[in-house]
């Protein structure tokens, strides 16, 4: 990938080497959007980890309403890497921004390519899936 993006501002690759990270980037697809521009649909095929590079997008759902922003070194579907699924949100450019996109096929390509870059990256990406589902827990005894 030309004009390679630094990697090391996502947490999902800060335990990777400088080489693996190198190898990550050349399997992203850098995608630009205009403000309203919408980057996945609530409901779609989830095929993949969106890492905002640069400006914000809004995620917003049909069950909760908004449920946030995006900003610059923030990241969502690190589970579809391996898990197949579906968006729980739409997502929706705020503003100009671009993010890259680590494909499901490319990370299996890389965990063959380099299992240790792979492992690193799940172990992340399932640490932070527990840190939600424990704050939703909390949430949930808090207000019973």
């Amino acid at each position: 990938m030309s004009d390679a993006p630094d990697l090391k501002v996502f947490a999902i690759f800060a335990d990777l080497s400088e080489d693996e990270r190198e190898l990550v980037a050349d399997m992203l697809t850098r995608m630009e959007l205009d403000p309203g521009d919408q980057l996945f649909a609530e409901g779609a095929e989830s095929e993949g980890l969106v890492l905002v590079e640069r400006g914000s997008v809004a995620l917003n759902s049909g069950r909760a309403g908004a449920l946030g922003l995006l900003m610059a070194g923030d990241s969502i579907g690190a589970a579809s890497l391996v898990a197949v699924g579906t968006r729980e949100a739409t997502a929706i450019a705020s503003e100009p921004a671009c993010v890259l996109i680590l494909s499901r096929e490319s990370y299996r390509r890389l965990a063959e390519d380099a299992p240790r870059a792979a492992c690193r990256m799940l172990e992340v990406a399932l640490a932070d899936l527990a840190s939600a589902v424990r704050e939703g827990l909390d949430r949930y005894t808090t207000e019973t």
